[in-house]
């Protein structure tokens, strides 16, 4: 059985935001809320790198460990999502898990804000699939009809890959085996397939 994981490759990443953009629009997610978020690191230094956020769907999901009322529970394809049902809102998961990824749906006092939202891998929820319910709980049942979630399918650079874990770690595997490291990456030679000005060809003598 797939067990599907998401990764975001941070060479590619181009911070469009189009993978939040398609999350919200899919779903109908509230104002206020994104499920996906595409976070910069060192931004404004040279260097600086992108990464699209959003649950990752643990194996060990901290947020399944904190819940008091267990509301959260793990697919067959690894799915980790929660049941609105039974959520209090407490907002335990939140402050465990490291991506930020369980969230309130509106601001407002302790306790008046409502059941917890978060990344559904386009999975929908325990209702059944395709029903409305299901729809305006946890947005659109993606996998039910076949389809990888949608911020994935939007990506223009195929920076953010989703599927089966196996699949996906292979590509990003092969990803890095072909380009190289460092200056290598995106360098004269990646863009203009020759050497810079001044650097000698690989047939040159020293």
């Amino acid at each position: 059985m797939a067990r599907m994981k998401f990764v975001c490759d941070a060479e590619r990443c181009i911070e469009c935001n189009g993978c939040v953009t398609a999350c919200k629009n899919e779903h109908e997610v509230p104002w206020g809320v994104n499920r996906r978020r595409v976070v910069t690191l060192n931004d404004g230094v040279p260097g600086e790198k992108s990464i699209s956020v959003a649950c990752m769907h643990c194996s060990d999901a901290p947020c399944m460990a904190v819940c008091p009322v267990n509301c959260f529970y793990r697919t067959d394809e690894g799915v980790v999502l929660h049941d609105k049902d039974i959520c209090i809102g407490c907002g335990y998961c939140s402050y465990a898990c490291p991506f930020g990824a369980p969230q309130f749906p509106t601001n407002g006092a302790f306790g008046l804000r409502g059941k917890m939202d978060k990344c559904t891998f386009c999975a929908g929820g325990p209702e059944v699939n395709g029903s409305q319910a299901e729809f305006e709980k946890y947005g659109r049942n993606r996998l039910a009809e076949g389809k990888l979630p949608s911020c994935a399918e939007m990506c223009s650079t195929k920076a953010l890959l989703a599927g089966d874990g196996d699949v996906v770690a292979d590509i990003f595997r092969n990803r890095v085996v072909q380009r190289g490291k460092g200056a290598e990456v995106w360098g004269w030679g990646t863009a203009y397939g020759s050497k810079q000005a001044g650097q000698p060809s690989a047939g040159a003598k020293s």
